[in-house]
């Protein structure tokens, strides 16, 4: 049975059994506040746990793409090592809110298991929860125990802690009991031997946990009490991956046809074989698993990058590649020839590795390209720690900057070290990185306390297309504090004129007003779990009041400006620049917009030029806006609606017309394109391979921009004495300082073929090498020429060179090769330990290398010290 029929077996039974079959999230979450990537199939469904939405179909199936890479799911340094854990991974899950229960939750997995897939019943055990006797007091899952006793032998039924059988979707909210159900794929006389019972949940190989049952009925509160849920929900998940192991009659997710036509293009472009040696079979693994990983990223919309989950996807992608360059010998990128393979295996389950191919391969590419450099300067970087190291354990501070500042990765500087004889210091390491992610941690901690609830209101309304003004009624609020923030409150009400950050579009701030007049500033507005949230640094005196909830009005309207922009430019840069061109990314505030898009090379100043012309236009134009609400998304697909990739959208939509620019979006915009006065490019430039940004402006920022502009030109005819052509003026000028330049240079040069006779005179002879250490009057480039001039004449030269310039430092250390070779002597260790005199710091090569600093005064010390230098080598 193929991975194709595996996936669609199970959504075709649960379709039958009366669910609602979804399309799988994106694995980039983008309004949850509380994750970065989908980490389970019950992700897109926490609103309807958490009760703060109803769902329109109580059964729901899919098959979700799913990312455990960090926080408390973090299988990340498993991935290669064993042969069932993955970065990415499939869920496959039904979903009951407040219909079925347990019966038919336990019923419906054994039909499938047994009946359709037709799994050895012998080969399958499951566990119950045994209960707790902890601060939950917690009892045994009797109703679970005696439905799977019914079905199968109760020899087959294994107890189970709270670790294992008590699922919490974190530290606050829905949680309850769970039945795993275990296989045993292992050999006839392997279970003669040993019984598999006593494997389960031991991280066998071959006894591995296929599908969780979580059976949701208690909701966990900030203060850790347990309270009954109104509802009772019903959330499974079975590893697609494991799953196809188990019908494929393998013994390795890895040698499913989910990884074999990825790891046969593995061995084809490495030369190496899968399944030789251990080193060459878990850096394949890797390989195989983290291009799946950051290909739904990409996909998804994450490209990688040094923060948030970019960072995440950055990281993952680098394990791979570390792998590849110290395991399998790939010293060129090669990782993203993958892709391909990947867009033919997943592409018609997952059509966006299709749609988003050429993107996925220029990304990866160009980060593979760019941390083979990084790798290549940190092996110098670290040859140059050991060479200055006075014992065979190298400082694990040093090697953990290394790992910090360059990206080294610390397993491979190990690995070098041993290779070379030397040992790293592992727990010095380990405590510079413990004291990095303490205080990592301490800035992002978030506490929460419980929600104080006053209404009961399933469900708010959002008032703010149509008014910036409502009155409201509180329905919830609770108190948050971070390190960053300090202390807040998050209130939620009835109904809300304030629109929640989403879409790329920031949140509206504004004021509460009490009957009394009072006033409660609005800081921000998020979206968290379907509920609009207000952030605010005071609660109200009387939270059971009603309150004139008013948004800021000139700042919702900046920001209307630049989302309407955003629409325009996106078209416009799809008629300047061609069709190829998709909106990859947008970020819309109140003083700037900025669009990520995908295309292939610099814009022109004429190109830019075309797109202002057109979005100027349409704003020219006096566009009318035009939207529909809860339209069909088929619909709105027929009428030529752009659908962003990357984002989630339910059956019903609102789209967005200006003129022909006609967009699936949830943000406000301007009632007139003329509201928008004026747009205005003010950079562009490049994001990753294939993907352009520009930042751009609107109405009063453009207003300013010019006034800044205006001004400043004013200011240069000034210092041009009213230069009738300022751009003449200075193009004179320019021309008049490189024939300057020019002069000074041959001018220096000369001077310092003068010197060269003196200085080469002054030369003496200490500890068996020419030397000698002396200020002179030259700058940086005429110290290196008369030092390399010099050099060239002699084989066991040791200069150095000091000189002062615009009241800085600066020292240049020439060591003749020869004495690098024999004498083990290094500029670069030289210039660092004499950088110390003048207040700064440098490196170079070991046969040249400079330092520069702030004190000049030093330069006298630091020649001394470099003689006493010379005399004291061996």
């Amino acid at each position: 049975m193929t991975s194709q029929e595996v996936r669609a077996q199970f959504l075709d039974f649960f379709k039958e059994k009366k669910h609602k079959i979804v399309a799988s999230a994106p694995m980039v979450m983008k309004d949850d506040p509380t994750l970065m990537f989908t980490n389970a199939g019950m992700n897109q469904f926490k609103e309807f746990f958490l009760g703060n939405s109803i769902p329109k179909s109580k059964r729901v199936s899919d098959s979700q793409k799913c990312l455990r890479v960090s926080g408390k799911h973090n299988d990340l340094e498993e991935v290669g090592k064993d042969t069932y854990h993955h970065t990415m991974f499939e869920m496959l899950g039904n979903w009951s809110f407040g219909d079925y229960f347990k019966k038919e939750a336990i019923q419906w997995a054994w039909e499938l298991l047994t009946e359709v897939y037709k799994i050895d019943k012998d080969s399958l055990y499951v566990s119950v929860f045994e209960g707790s006797d902890d601060a939950d007091n917690l009892e045994m899952d009797k109703e679970a125990f005696e439905l799977w006793k019914a079905i199968v032998p109760e020899d087959r039924i294994i107890m189970g802690n709270k670790k294992d059988n008590f699922w919490e979707m974190g530290d606050q909210g829905p949680c309850g009991p769970c039945s795993e159900i275990h296989v045993d794929i292992r050999s006839k006389e392997d279970k003669a031997k040993v019984s598999g019972a006593s494997l389960v949940n031991q991280d066998h190989p071959l006894v591995v946990e296929i599908w969780n049952l979580v059976f949701m009925q208690y909701n966990r509160k900030a203060n850790g009490l347990l309270e009954n849920l109104p509802e009772k929900h019903v959330d499974t998940g079975m590893g697609f991956e494991r799953l196809c192991m188990v019908l494929q009659g393998v013994k390795s997710n890895y040698d499913t046809d989910v990884f074999t036509p990825l790891i046969r293009e593995i061995e084809t472009i490495t030369g190496r074989k899968y399944g030789k040696d251990e080193e060459t079979d878990i850096a394949i693994r890797v390989v195989s698993d983290h291009i799946r990983a950051v290909a739904f990223s990409i996909a998804d919309g994450q490209l990688p990058s040094n923060t948030g989950a970019g960072y995440v996807i950055r990281r993952i992608l680098r394990r791979a590649i570390r792998y590849g360059f110290t395991f399998l010998g790939t010293k060129k990128p090669f990782i993203y020839r993958l892709v391909k393979v990947l867009g033919e295996t997943m592409g018609k389950a997952y059509p966006e590795l299709r749609e988003q191919y050429q993107l996925i391969e220029n990304v990866v590419k160009e980060e593979e390209n760019s941390f083979l450099s990084t790798l290549e300067q940190g092996l110098v970087l670290l040859d140059s720690v050991i060479k200055s190291s006075k014992s065979k354990t190298i400082d694990g501070q040093k090697a953990f900057e290394l790992y910090d500042t360059f990206g080294f990765p610390i397993d491979l500087t190990a690995l070098i070290l041993e290779e070379k004889g030397y040992q790293l210091d592992s727990e010095g390491f380990e405590k510079a990185l413990k004291v990095q992610k303490d205080r990592s941690r301490a800035a992002s901690e978030v506490s929460k306390e419980d929600w104080t609830v006053l209404l009961d209101d399933a469900e708010q309304e959002f008032v703010g297309y149509d008014s910036l003004e409502a009155e409201v009624k509180l329905v919830k609020y609770r108190k948050v504090s971070s390190k960053k923030e300090g202390e807040q409150f998050q209130l939620v009400f009835n109904l809300t004129p304030f629109y929640p950050e989403g879409g790329g579009q920031v949140g509206d701030k504004g004021y509460l007003e009490a009957a009394n007049r009072d006033v409660i500033y609005i800081i921000d507005t998020k979206k968290e779990n379907n509920e609009i949230v207000h952030f605010s640094e005071n609660l109200p005196k009387d939270v059971s009041g009603t309150f004139k909830a008013t948004v800021d009005k000139k700042q919702r309207w900046r920001t209307a400006s630049n989302h309407t922009a955003t629409h325009l430019l996106h078209q416009a840069l799809r008629e300047v620049l061609g069709a190829h061109v998709e909106q990859k990314g947008s970020a819309v505030h109140s003083k700037y917009l900025r669009f990520d898009f995908s295309h292939f090379s610099k814009l022109s100043i004429e190109e830019l030029r075309s797109v202002e012309n057109f979005v100027n236009a349409r704003i020219e134009g006096q566009l009318p806006f035009e939207e529909h609400r809860n339209m069909p998304i088929q619909e709105a697909m027929n009428q030529g609606a752009m659908a962003l990739f990357g984002e989630k959208y339910g059956d019903t939509v609102r789209t967005v017309r200006f003129g022909q620019s006609i967009e699936l979006c949830g943000g406000t915009h301007v009632k007139n394109t003329a509201d928008i006065w004026h747009f205005k490019i003010v950079s562009e430039g490049a994001v990753a391979a294939g993907i352009r940004r520009i930042e751009a402006i609107t109405s009063d920022a453009v207003k300013e921009f010019y006034f800044k502009n205006n001004r400043m030109l004013f200011e240069i005819k000034d210092l041009l004495n009213n230069a009738q052509d300022p751009v003449k003026a200075v193009t004179g000028l320019q021309e008049e300082n490189t024939a300057l330049k020019k002069q000074v240079e041959q001018l220096l040069k000369d001077k310092a073929k003068g010197l060269k006779g003196d200085l080469v005179a002054e030369l003496e002879e200490v500890n068996g090498v020419q030397f000698l250490a002396k200020k002179v009057d030259l700058d940086a480039n005429g110290i290196k020429d008369l030092a390399f001039e010099i050099g060239g004449q002699f084989s066991n030269l040791f200069l150095l060179l000091a000189a002062e310039n615009d009241g800085k430092a600066l020292l240049s250390c020439y060591i003749s090769k020869e004495l690098v070779s024999n004498r083990k002597l290094n500029a670069g260790n030289v210039v660092r330990e004499l950088g110390k005199y003048i207040q700064g710091g440098g490196g170079g090569q070991p046969f040249f290398a400079t330092a520069g600093g702030k004190n000049p005064s030093g330069i006298p010390d630091a020649l001394k010290r470099a003689k006493e230098m010379v005399n004291q080598m061996e």
